[in-house]
This record gives structure tokens, sequence and C-alpha cells, in this order.
């Protein structure tokens, strides 16, 4: 009899983790990998959530608060939907937890069953995936090709709903691509949702102030107002404020759905840190200004870094819409012979291949679900990105093709 749950062999380690692993290793033997593989920004946590966080242990701040949350951040929350989202959320309709990762943890443990289905779009993160496997449902992926813009389109998803549908994804801004539904994209969606009335909406928003060119990213349950009965809209204080590692996460949703939500996080994690949440509130309602000049400083990377790539012979970048990813696509090198003869069969070894001979670490397409791409972060310094696309060109150099 096997020491572990059938379930496990459905799932695996995050690659992103896996990767965090192999840079480190790397780094404490002695080489200088520059990382593109991660979702933390190189920005600090304002000085003033900061300054809350330590007001807030000095005070003694420093208990178990509520399972679901502090009035205090359920507050600030609400505001911030409002403010951001023209959305109006009541204190028992919203969920602090210990990342936006475990939000979406909980709502699809407390609503897939055995055969149920979640539709997710494809590229993607893809822990959606996992998490639907662990509640025992399916994952529905539906391929979003890059002449589309790498979005899902209303025919598609109308083509992917069955009776045994439960949810379906819509991130917004995208990781791994960086595409930005624009609200009449999103209204297109919810005419195909509207005509589904058991079909649960999850819109993962975390990344919707890292957008660029003029771009407003906007929230589904505002764009239709009939699916905020049944939508969830996950966010987090990690991106916008660049507070990865104080994991603060919420959602707003149906009062009977955070409910259920709330009783799945009391049997796992309980509540999210007192001090984090302390952090929260002073994030959110302080001065956002932050928010518009990070974006462009950003946007700045972006242009640099993209132009830099393009470059580089065999790889072809569009220009993201928002995040600080840049989704790569290396279909011109694939088949190409490696200085010591390897042949680079797919994006996974077109990887390897950089990390092994540039030291650079990016995350391949097949693991965001569509090859042959590469998911690469700008969330760097402009000297060291410049550095990484030096690398980056000197590596496709050295290929030999035919």
């Amino acid at each position: 009899m096997s020491l572990f749950a059938p379930r496990m062999s459905c799932i695996k380690l995050s690659p992103a983790s896996l990767l965090r692993s192999q840079v480190q290793a790397l780094r404490a033997a002695g080489r200088d990998v520059i990382a593109l593989t991660s979702g933390d920004l190189d920005f600090p946590t304002p000085d003033h959530v900061i300054a809350a966080a330590h007001a807030a242990a000095l005070r003694g701040e420093t208990k178990y608060t509520t399972v679901d949350g502090t009035q205090a951040l359920k507050d600030a929350i609400r505001l911030k939907f409002q403010r951001d989202n023209n959305l109006d959320y009541g204190p028992h309709e919203i969920l602090i937890a210990n990342g936006s990762t475990q939000v979406i943890f909980n709502a699809f443990f407390a609503t897939v069953d055995a055969g149920d289905e979640v539709v997710v779009p494809r590229p993607c993160w893809e822990p959606y995936l996992d998490q639907v496997r662990l509640a025992g449902g399916n994952p529905i992926v539906v391929p979003c090709a890059q002449n589309n813009g790498f979005k899902l389109r209303p025919e598609d998803l109308n083509a992917a709903i069955t009776e045994r549908t439960r949810w379906v994804v819509i991130n917004s801004p995208n990781n791994p691509t960086g595409a930005v539904y624009s609200r009449a994209e999103l209204a297109g969606l919810a005419a195909v949702l509207l005509r589904h009335p058991s079909v649960y909406v999850l819109a993962d928003d975390l990344y919707e102030h890292i957008v660029f060119d003029g771009r407003h990213s906007d929230a589904i349950a505002a764009v239709e107002p009939r699916l905020k009965t049944r939508t969830l809209t996950v966010n987090g204080v990690a991106k916008s404020y660049a507070m990865m590692g104080w994991h603060i996460g919420y959602g707003g949703g149906p009062a009977n759905l955070i409910r259920e939500m709330v009783k799945i996080q009391s049997q796992t994690t309980s509540a999210a840190s007192s001090i984090g949440q302390a952090a929260a509130v002073a994030a959110l309602t302080g001065s956002q200004d932050l928010l518009s000049e990070r974006a462009a400083t950003l946007a700045s990377r972006r242009d640099a870094f993209v132009a830099r790539l393009n470059r580089c012979p065999g790889l072809s970048c569009p220009y993201p819409e928002g995040t600080f990813y840049l989704f790569v696509s290396c279909a011109g090198l694939i088949g190409a012979r490696t200085p010591d003869g390897k042949i680079i069969e797919t994006d996974r070894d077109f990887a390897a291949y950089l990390l092994d001979t540039a030291g650079v670490a990016v995350v391949p397409g097949e693991d965001c679900g569509l090859s042959p791409y590469f998911r690469g972060s700008f969330a760097h310094l402009p000297e060291r990105l410049a550095e990484a696309g030096a690398r980056i060109e000197r590596a496709c150099l050295a290929l030999r093709h035919g």
C-alpha cells in the first residue's frame, strides 16, 4: 500500500519553485546567474507600509485574527474595490487569505467535486490546473494562440463549457503572456457566461495595476453586473505594492461562497498574518501614486528589453500589455545545434541551454502550456536586463542551423 494518496500522482511541484531552487544552488556554487524566472518585483515595499507593520507589532497586534481577516483590512478592501473596480462588497463577501493562491485554492476546494470541470485559458499560471486536480476536478484547457493576442475568444469559451463546468478562469493581466482584456473583450466573454447561469467566474486580477500604453484593467463583474453574484474577484497586495513575501491576498464574491471558503481556510492555514494584514491596510489606504510611477518604470524596461531580444536571431517577442513578463517565441531556434552538438528540440531544451551556457534562467513555455516559447521577467534593473540580453544574444549566435 502506497504511503501517498493517489491524487499526489496528478500534481507536481510548481515549475517556478523548482527553478528558484536550481538558481540558488548554482549561485551557491559560485555561478553568476541572472534569474528571469521569478514573480518578484525588484522594487522595495513602500516605507509607510513597513512603518505600519512595525507600529502594529509595537501595539501588540501579534495575536491570531479572525479566520477571514481583520475588520480594518476588510474595510480597506471594500474601499479599494469601490475606488479601483466600481464593485461594492459587504464584509461577509470578503475573505483575506495567505496570498491570492490560497484564495483560489479555497474556492476550488469549496465547490469542485469529482468529475467537475474548470475551464482555463492557456497559456496560464499552471497551479490553476493542479489545484483543480487536487480538488478532484478536471481542468479543461482552451488554447489561446498569439494571433489572437493570447486571449480567450467567446466562441472558444462557449465550445468549452459543458454541463459539468463549475468555473471559468479569467486572468487579466495575464501571467505569463501579459495580455490584458479590454472592456469590450470582457463583455464578449460575459455574454457567453450569461447563457450558462450555473457557471462561476474566477477573475484573477492580481496584476491589475501593472498595465501599459494607457490601458486600464477592468473587473468582469463591473463590466457585466449580472455576473457579480457568481464571480469571485481575486486580488492581493503582492504585485501592486511589491509585497510578495507578506502573503496577503483577498477575494470578493457572493456571501454563500465566501462562507464555505472560510471553512476551508479554518482547517488549513487559518488566518493570515496579523502584521501582514496591518501592512496591507496601509498599502490600500495610503497614497496610490506609486502605482502609476512603478508601471511607467516597468514600461520603460519592457520597451528596452523587448527591443533587445528581438535583435537575437531566432527569437520573436511581442510587447506585453501588462504584468512584468515577456512571452518570447523561440520557434526560430528549434532544430538548431548547440556548440557541443546537442539539438534544440523544445523550448525546455533552449531554456536549459541558456542556463547552462549563458547563466540566464527563464521559464520554458511548456510549463505555461504553450510551446515553443519561454517566459522572462523584466522586473530587474536596466543594467541587469542589458547583461541578460547580451548573454542571450551570444547564446543564440552560437547555435548552428542546418
